[in-house]
């Protein structure tokens, strides 16, 4: 399955706590908004990528929980970009002293931008809009994202002001100085 995009732009522009409420009254709808305003429909994932993802996230979570530097997030929670577009990355995670200095509410979408994202591929979705989403998150001041292809066995790398960086078959990556100590195992997640 495939996410379908609204344009609601002749009817309304929806401010973030109108998207904010739209998604508490579709629960099981998950949506995300472009900086345009359009509404995104992103369907549940297959068995496989809920396992890969589950496993990126789990791997986010005990680095975080025994380094302590921060928030680890999973595929459920949005973020609100500079540039108005709400997104959902498969795995986020946020330094603490930038939440603690914002106070956001716990029950809205976060403010900010993550300072980690991952995205994972899934085999029914084109290359070409997650490259545009993970160029987004680096022009709202993401400073390290992943975009992990199993299918094609490759990992994208994306840092501000930096050429995307292509690895072929990694085995592990690196959280370089923005996720200090952490490396992602890669070994069930390109199999």
């Amino acid at each position: 399955m495939t996410a379908l995009t609204l344009n609601l732009d002749p009817i309304a522009h929806l401010t973030d706590e109108q998207f904010y409420q739209l998604c508490q009254a579709n629960q099981d709808v998950r949506f995300e908004r472009t900086a345009e305003g359009h509404l995104i429909v992103m369907p549940p994932t297959g068995w496989d990528t809920g396992e890969r993802n589950l496993d990126i996230e789990g791997q986010l979570w005990l680095w975080n929980r025994q380094a302590k530097l921060g928030k680890a997030f999973n595929s459920s929670t949005g973020f609100i970009l500079a540039n108005g577009a709400a997104r959902s990355p498969d795995a986020a995670w946020v330094e603490r002293d930038r939440i603690e200095a914002i106070n956001p509410d716990p029950e809205k979408f976060l403010p900010l931008a993550p300072d980690f994202v991952v995205e994972l591929r899934s085999v029914t979705v084109s290359l070409r809009p997650l490259q545009q989403k993970m160029q987004e998150y680096s022009e709202n001041g993401v400073c390290l994202g992943w975009l992990i292809d199993p299918k094609e066995r490759k990992v994208e790398i994306y840092r501000p002001g930096y050429a995307v960086e292509v690895l072929e078959s990694p085995t592990s990556l690196s959280g370089e100085d923005v996720l200090p100590g952490f490396t992602l195992d890669l070994e069930a997640i390109l199999k």
